[in-house]
């Protein structure tokens, strides 16, 4: 089986180094390892192709999207592993997602110093536009146990065959980064592509190494995607649940001091989704209300969160 890798990279060396690591002891070796360099300035770049990495320089930082693009392009193999740099590999990890047999497949992705918590699953997105990595920041329990169809993973750690682009094309560049990934699983939802969460394979991830989960540019891009997603995706007969959930996460924005940030984003966003109505692609109805349901049942299952309890509440959604 010939798999190839792509590794999108800005600064944090050593967390690079960690991530190779573990891709040499992996026990389904890689083929090709492609480090697309988004302008790193503390030696990254350099430490990859020492290793053996093709490294691509985009001479800038392009953004998330942009250079997994330029990696995906360059890729000549059937299979193509689409990695963060700051995650790193169980050694049985590409071999337990390649047997699973789907389309594409992800697996059990835990917080770095962490050894119980998890960061990511799967994702899901709710009628009103924003997406909860399923399961972040909870205890590693029965919710998170059994493998499950999934049409949206994130794309942490994702192992993809290679005709899936050919199918749905690649991630939406006008993103740049945050949301790219959940924006491909609505595209995968329209075509009833169904990919796999297979919980036997684990990773870890240090996640927001970059900028922080809080910062302000992070804060402001996701505002504005939430407003490219609800676009390009989302009926208008959803105005309701997306009204309320926009307005409660911007009050989660702005408790955690990025008020303005939140609303810089939502103006950009409001501007820039009417340059999107010709590129609409609806996702089917009953996707979004099976990702509510799931997002209800996961957080009943695990004790919700003051976002989603008042969400639920206020739009009556997730319980049927």
């Amino acid at each position: 089986m010939s798999l190839s890798a792509v590794v999108p990279v800005w600064n944090g060396r050593d967390l690079l180094a960690r991530l190779l690591d573990s891709l040499e002891i992996q026990t389904l070796p890689v083929s090709e390892l492609l480090v697309v360099d988004n302008g790193s300035t503390d030696g990254a770049p350099e430490l990859a192709r020492s290793r053996g990495a093709r490294v691509i320089p985009m001479g800038r930082n392009a953004g998330f999207a942009a250079a997994v693009n330029r990696g995906i392009q360059e890729c000549r193999g059937p299979w193509i592993a689409v990695l963060n740099s700051d995650v790193e590999l169980a050694p049985d990890y590409f071999a337990t997602l390649a047997a699973a047999g789907a389309p594409f497949a992800t697996g059990k992705i835990f917080s770095s110093g962490a050894p119980n918590l998890l960061d990511a699953t799967f994702d899901a997105v709710c009628r009103g536009g924003v997406a909860w990595r399923v399961g972040n920041g909870r205890a590693d329990g029965p919710a998170f146990a059994a493998r499950r169809p999934i049409a949206s993973p994130p794309w942490t750690a994702v192992l993809f065959r290679a005709d899936v682009f050919h199918s749905v094309g690649l991630l939406n560049e006008t993103f740049e980064s945050y949301l790219e990934d959940v924006e491909f699983g609505l595209r995968c939802a329209a075509r009833g592509l169904t990919g796999l969460y297979v919980p036997e394979a684990v990773a870890w991830h240090r996640g927001s190494s970059a900028l922080g989960p809080w910062h302000s540019e992070t804060v402001r891009r996701l505002a504005r995607n939430q407003c490219y997603l609800v676009a390009l995706h989302f009926p208008l007969s959803h105005w309701w649940a997306i009204l309320v959930a926009q307005l409660l996460w911007g009050a989660v924005a702005a408790r955690h001091g990025r008020g303005l940030a939140w609303l810089r984003g939502k103006l950009q966003g409001i501007r820039g989704a009417a340059q999107l109505r010709d590129t609409r692609d609806l996702t089917p109805p009953d996707y979004l209300s099976d990702c509510e349901r799931t997002i209800y049942h996961v957080q009943q299952a695990t004790g919700f969160d003051s976002y989603w309890r008042l969400y639920f509440l206020l739009t009556s959604g997730g319980a049927k």
